[in-house]
């Protein structure tokens, strides 16, 4: 519910309990519109409706109410804080304004009254702001009535009433206790969180004071004195410091001259003689000394390529290449600080025991650092050369790929690769295992799945391969690689005669010509090519006072054929015929007859069988290949629908399958 006061929650809470209809409008949008027109002061009895639901019209007109009944509490605490008379607010409250609630949606929200509660806050805060004390007497009194009145706190001229923090119930008499958070009477601000407490709250902080600080009772941020509270971790050499959040550890012992601290307070010996300036004077030379130094005077000793100056005092370098006698023996001199170099030519160095120049072996002194992939030495110098697949670049150090297909190594076609080349074939051609150049011819049709590429036969060429079919009966397909059968009966290359019905075969035709024998005669139309589906069927047809051929129980006899390829994998029955009997399947009783299907004849080395189905209500007789044949294969099979009624036959139909199984699982 969206209103503030605590009368519109309870008489929002009493709408969902009772549990009227709903409506399309929602409670928030009826409650809504009520207390907008509460807000302009309308007769809340005379609301124009926004729906026509009770619930809209009662939550439109409770929210009004509690729009005017929260005013009037108002002026009421505001009458009370004056010390006023609340008789003068009572006269002229609207608390008892009628509305178009029925009687018994009035008995519903009885516990959710507006009078109770409004008069309750005033009489509680009026009792609240009472500063002088009643007379002895006058307190007798009212004790006297609030034990007559039941009240559960206090009274105040007769009526109950409640401390600080608590409200009236609906009974008048028992106090409870007021949740300001949910009101929103509290003073939390901004941050803090409110926590109700019976008779009051409390505001808690809801961020964090942070490291190095707590909460205190009045809701504020203290900083922890670590080295008051032991909560440090100062060594015991180090002092502990307080700072705002935090701590620091200083050296209980300040360090003297000659010493540095370090972080744990240990005093460290400073090494003066270290020092970039030197605390000796020239010509001395300094001593470390635990706080201090010592500088001593000390005799000059030159090393090699140096010697004394005049005075004494340092030690200069000498010129190995001045005069006409150098060190170098007449080769080319350098004089360096401390010692000599003699000159030779470029790719030479001078060898001072020898006192010639000698060959640099530039490529062992450098390795890797000259050439790119080779290095060899050659006198005064080096030469870089490649690996296979690479040229020596112009600057005579690196090394470029080289283009090995530009000399056509291959036999058909080349890749350039870095350092190298790769030969591949065209299609229908394979690398030679041998000199990987040359590309060999793949024999398809002799590869492991070649058995597969074509349906009949497969003829290898060059870079290729052909399939054929059987010379009759078959033509290529459009994939090049499957055998189509021919329709002779469709094409008119059949040799059948007009008497004659043409059936097309996988791989050929059969001319067949199906009579009815004696007693029987043809049903339907005869057409001159049977298909899978077709049947011809004879029905019995017996001369007048042929008794012979009345009590024959075989009431049709029907031909039909079907082509079958000899399976090239046969792993389960092949259903082949379905034989459907015009008698629907039900619960089996004395007028119904039972279908038995039997095979009579033609049954070659038992490859066939026949078994009973329903499907769609109906008897359907599935005749079976049960094991395979290898055509070409022909039979005839006789199959038999009984009808047998108390173990009798009654009468039964033949009919009669002829079967070709073709040479080609195609």
């Amino acid at each position: 519910c969206p209103c503030k006061p605590l009368i519109c929650l309870s008489v929002c809470v009493g709408i969902v309990w009772f549990g009227f209809t709903t409506d399309p409008i929602s409670l928030d949008d009826c409650c809504k519109d009520g207390k907008e027109r509460g807000q302009e002061s309308q007769d809340c009895t005379s609301l124009p409706l926004i729906s026509e639901s009770t619930t809209c019209r009662i939550a439109q007109e409770q929210c009004c109410t509690a729009v005017l009944e929260d005013n009037i509490c108002t002026s009421g605490i505001n009458m009370a804080k004056d010390q006023g008379s609340c008789d003068a607010l009572l006269s002229s409250s609207t608390c008892e304004t009628k509305t178009r609630i029925s009687l018994k949606e009035k008995e519903m929200f009885s516990p959710f009254s507006l009078l109770l509660v409004c008069i309750s806050d005033m009489n509680s805060f009026m009792f609240k702001m009472t500063e002088l004390p009643p007379s002895q007497g006058d307190a007798q009194n009212t004790e006297d009535q609030c034990k007559a009145a039941g009240c559960s706190q206090s009274c105040f001229n007769g009526s109950c009433a409640c401390l600080e923090g608590y409200k009236l119930k609906v009974d008048g008499k028992t106090c409870e206790d007021m949740n300001e958070c949910l009101l929103g009477s509290h003073q939390c601000r901004g941050g803090e969180r409110c926590i109700n407490t019976l008779g009051s709250y409390r505001c808690q902080r809801v961020i964090s004071c942070g490291t190095g600080y707590e909460l205190t009772d009045n809701n504020k941020c203290k900083d922890i004195d670590e080295c008051e509270t032991g909560t440090h971790n100062c060594a015991a050499e180090l002092q502990c410091q307080n700072t705002a959040g935090s701590f620091r550890c200083r050296p209980r012992v300040q360090c003297g001259m000659g010493f540095i601290q370090d972080a744990l307070g240990s005093c460290i010996d400073i090494n003066e003689c270290l020092s970039v300036t030197g605390p000796c004077p020239s010509g001395h030379m300094c001593f470390n000394t635990v706080g201090s130094y010592t500088c001593q005077r000390h005799s000059v000793s030159c090393g090699r390529g140096y010697h004394l100056n005049a005075d004494g005092s340092r030690c200069v370098d000498i010129d190995e290449c001045a005069g006409p006698d150098n060190s170098c023996d007449g080769h080319g001199c350098i004089n360096l600080v401390g010692s000599y170099r003699c000159e030779c030519r470029v790719g030479f160095i001078f060898n001072s025991i020898s006192r010639s120049c000698e060959d640099i072996n530039e490529c062992r002194n450098y390795p890797g650092r000259l050439c790119a992939h080779k290095c060899e030495n050659i006198l005064g110098s080096y030469k870089c050369s490649c690996t296979t697949g690479f040229k020596l670049a112009a600057d005579g150090r690196n090394c470029d790929d080289l283009n090995e297909c530009e000399s056509s190594p291959c036999s058909q076609e080349c890749a350039n690769v870095y350092g190298s080349y790769q030969c591949y074939c065209r299609r229908g051609y394979q690398l030679s295992d041998v000199d990987g150049v040359t590309c060999e011819d793949i024999d398809e049709c002799a590869l492991p799945t070649g058995g597969h590429i074509c349906s009949y036969r497969c003829h290898n060429t060059p870079g290729s391969f052909h399939c054929t079919c059987p010379t009759t009966g078959y033509t290529l397909a459009t994939n090049g690689r499957s055998c189509q059968d021919i329709d002779e009966c469709v094409t008119g290359t059949h040799s059948c005669s007009e008497s004659e019905s043409c059936f097309n075969i996988q791989g050929g035709n059969k001319c067949l010509n199906f009579d009815c024998p004696a007693n029987y005669r043809r049903s339907g139309d005869t057409r001159p090519r049977v298909d899978r589906a077709d049947i011809i069927r004879c029905v019995k047809s017996c001369q007048p006072n042929d008794i012979s051929c009345v009590l024959n129980p075989i009431l049709s006899i029907s031909h039909t054929a079907i082509s079958l390829p000899t399976f090239r994998e046969f792993n389960k029955p092949e259903e082949i015929v379905f034989l459907k009997s015009p008698t629907p399947s039900h619960l089996p009783h004395m007028d119904t007859p039972e279908i038995v299907y039997d095979i009579l004849e033609g049954n070659v080395q038992n490859s066939f069988d026949i078994i009973k189905r329903l499907d769609h209500g109906m008897i359907v007789g599935v005749v079976r290949q049960v094991k395979p044949l290898v055509g070409p294969v022909s039979t005839v099979l006789k199959l038999a629908m009984n009808y047998v009624t108390n173990g009798v036959v009654s009468h039964r139909n033949i009919i009669n399958v002829h079967i070709y199984v073709s040479e080609f699982w195609f």
